[in-house]
């Protein structure tokens, strides 16, 4: 996977309006192509017009010729000398994700947007996919064909695939936008330049790849629903296209599971409020989010520990099932709130977690053992549900005292420049 993040190496600044340039477009529209004699002169008149009449700010459309061998090239040039605001582009290798990274990586327009070339989509949704990442509101924005106010035609088979693609990427990379596949994407420049090189895929799964990333790098995807009309005549290959993405899928999720990408460094601030790039007197930040991060983790984590106890207790007595529910629900808690609460990413110090953790552990278990002891004293013969009672109670004051030895000591947020361990 490749991690250069050039140009820079910070987090993305706070999102602003994009005032116009005078004379320089703010919106350029890509329009990939490969073997669309046919189709592209059409498209190209249609999508002018329509940004002509509708579009309030300077523009540019660009016509990328993935080394079609019809007379592709000649109509682009055609069309670019014959039309204003309309530019092509060569490249000698097929792949859309490659056009698309080539364009996107050369066009200065504060905007980036790219449209299939058979126009599926209604062209009046263009301009609420864009307004949002001119407004500073969104960094990408996609059209969506599965939006309850989406009007679709599409044949069965292609509604499945669709479908089902979008459902295994929620179910294995826990992706939360609706349509990975919809050809109607745009993305802020400034994004662009720090994500794209983050992208491996040159091919049709560029987008997929490149709205998990933003996603899992909390990046605001827009969604637009769209009408879309089925291309009867589309050429793109259903099965060959659906193994790439398979693939494209498993080397993205293990990527991410390692922690292979620093996508960190695409953390933007809250927004233009000054509130949200300062600290508050006496609120740590990010207190109210690992704050909630903490307490789903540690409820799981009980409900672990208390099944793991029951079956232990079965076994051992009450002192040997507690000691060890607790190490195993122990070594679950520290990885899960290490990744989840205080988002630290990567292999980088993960056995020093891990054994801070065992002493945060040792804490917990003196107070469960010292309460299950008091409890012994007291009565020769506790039930069952007594002692769960008490470890309920012992638990929580333990968790208390382990949100804030993990947050002070075990995952102390970094002073001064960041090093590149916590970048990672």
């Amino acid at each position: 996977m490749p991690t250069d993040t050039s140009p820079g190496s910070g987090a993305l600044p706070a999102r602003v309006h994009l005032a116009p340039v005078p004379g320089e477009p703010v919106l350029d529209v890509v329009i990939p192509v490969f073997n669309e004699e046919k189709d592209l002169g059409p498209c190209v008149h249609r999508l002018h017009d329509h940004l002509t009449r509708t579009f309030p700010y300077p523009f540019r459309i660009t016509i990328a010729d993935n080394a079609s061998t019809d007379r592709t090239p000649d109509i682009s040039a055609a069309l670019a000398a014959a039309v204003e605001d309309v530019h092509s582009t060569r490249l000698e290798e097929k792949g859309r994700g490659r056009a698309l990274r080539t364009v996107w990586s050369r066009s200065q327009a504060p905007v980036l947007a790219y449209m299939d070339v058979d126009l599926s989509t209604d062209l009046n949704a263009l301009l609420p996919l864009v307004a949002p990442l001119i407004s500073g509101h969104s960094d990408l924005a996609i059209g969506t064909r599965l939006a309850r106010s989406s009007r679709v035609v599409r044949g069965a088979k292609r509604e499945f695939v669709s479908r089902a693609y979008n459902l295994l990427l929620r179910s294995s990379l826990a992706a939360r936008f609706t349509d990975a596949q919809c050809g109607f994407k745009a993305i802020r420049r400034d994004v662009a330049q720090r994500l794209l090189p983050l992208v491996e895929d040159s091919g049709w799964f560029f987008d997929t790849e490149l709205l998990v990333l933003a996603e899992r790098a909390g990046l605001r995807i827009h969604e637009v629903p769209v009408d879309w009309v089925d291309d009867p005549d589309s050429t793109v290959h259903i099965a060959r296209t659906a193994a790439e993405d398979l693939k494209g899928v498993w080397r993205v999720g293990r990527a991410l599971a390692v922690g292979a990408l620093p996508l960190d460094r695409l953390a933007r601030p809250f927004g233009d409020d000054p509130r949200d790039r300062t600290a508050l007197p006496g609120v740590p930040r990010g207190l109210a989010r690992q704050l909630l991060g903490f307490c789903a983790v540690g409820l799981l984590s009980t409900l672990l520990y208390l099944a793991l106890y029951s079956a232990f207790r079965t076994v051992f007595g009450p002192q040997a099932a507690n000691a060890a529910a607790l190490l195993l629900s122990a070594f679950a808690n520290t990885a899960a709130n290490r990744r989840l609460t205080f988002g630290v990413r990567g292999r980088a110090r993960a056995v020093r977690h891990q054994a801070q953790g065992l002493v945060v552990f040792a804490v917990g278990l003196a107070l469960t053992s010292g309460s299950l002891a008091a409890l012994g004293a007291a009565a020769a013969h506790p039930g069952h549900s007594t002692e769960l009672a008490v470890l309920i109670t012992a638990n929580l004051a333990a968790t208390v005292l382990r949100f804030l030895l993990f947050r002070a000591w075990v995952f102390p947020e970094p002073r001064g420049n960041p090093t590149k361990d916590d970048l990672r």
